[in-house]
């Protein structure tokens, strides 16, 4: 793989470019995507867009290692980041440090990405000393929504919103190269992205967050029953599908499909 896009690539578009990141599973999804994006995320948002789950708890590392090499095979350009799921990291540095490890040697990935919060700052400043390129994530942390009752934007009281201040600053001094800030308001996304040096790519937090990121199953309108604020739907392929399927079962019905071109 050549012209590869670097870390030092995205650091270089702070305060300079918008950085484009959209989550991608699949090969033929990742070939379309790596033609436009800065940064493919191959999320544990896969529990739920391909497997069904009612969130992401139950993902593991080999439904991420699989979907991974997957979306590396299409690549090209773009950086790929890939999620440890939940279970696979917290227990120690040492836990994370393998588990990135199997992930990055298996799939060939660039980078990977952990739920952080203040707990888990000295998991990164492990894992990059151990040469593991690591994206942060705060706010919203999609891995404990059974704790905090749901998807709930975090942040909103004046000791919430200095925590993830604090931390965002902490894990940067511990070495991640970009942040993830979810479902927050958007005074703190724009004071975690103005305090620190590294990009932040923003979902549900602001337009002045270095990038953003959205889940490909939203952003093309296949998830009908799912659609948080911060989701705006570029295209709705769940209704062409469905157009499309409808069709094709009437054509067998009917027996106008397939025709004699479509056989030897």
């Amino acid at each position: 793989m050549t012209n590869r896009i670097s870390i030092a690539d995205i650091l270089a578009k702070k305060n300079r470019q918008k950085i484009t990141c959209l989550t991608a599973y699949t090969f033929p999804v990742a070939k379309i995507v790596d033609t436009h994006c800065d940064i493919i995320l191959v999320g544990d948002s896969l529990g739920m867009t391909i497997y069904g789950l009612p969130d992401t708890v139950d993902v593991t590392l080999d439904m991420m290692i699989n979907h991974g090499k997957s979306v590396m095979r299409a690549v090209e350009r773009s950086f790929v980041v890939i999620d440890l799921p939940c279970g696979t990291y917290e227990n120690s540095p040492t836990q994370a440090l393998e588990s990135a490890q199997k992930v990055i040697a298996e799939t060939g990935c660039d980078a990977i990405k952990i739920e952080t919060d203040r707990k888990m700052i000295d998991t990164v400043k492990f894992l990059v000393e151990n040469k593991i390129n690591v994206m942060a994530h705060v706010g919203l942390l999609p891995q404990h929504v059974r704790e905090i009752g749901g998807y709930k934007y975090q942040g909103k009281t004046s000791q919430a919103a200095q925590e993830i201040l604090e931390v965002s600053q902490l894990l940067q001094e511990a070495g991640a190269f970009a942040t993830v800030i979810e479902a927050v308001p958007s005074l703190l996304a724009d004071q975690i992205t103005a305090n620190l040096k590294i990009p932040t790519i923003g979902i549900g937090a602001s337009a002045n967050c270095d990038g953003q990121v959205l889940v490909i199953d939203d952003l093309l309108g296949l998830n009908q029953e799912f659609k948080p604020k911060f989701v705006k739907r570029f295209a709705n392929l769940a209704s062409e599908i469905n157009t499309a399927v409808e069709k094709y079962c009437a054509d067998v019905k009917s027996q106008k499909f397939p025709e004699k071109a479509n056989l030897v």
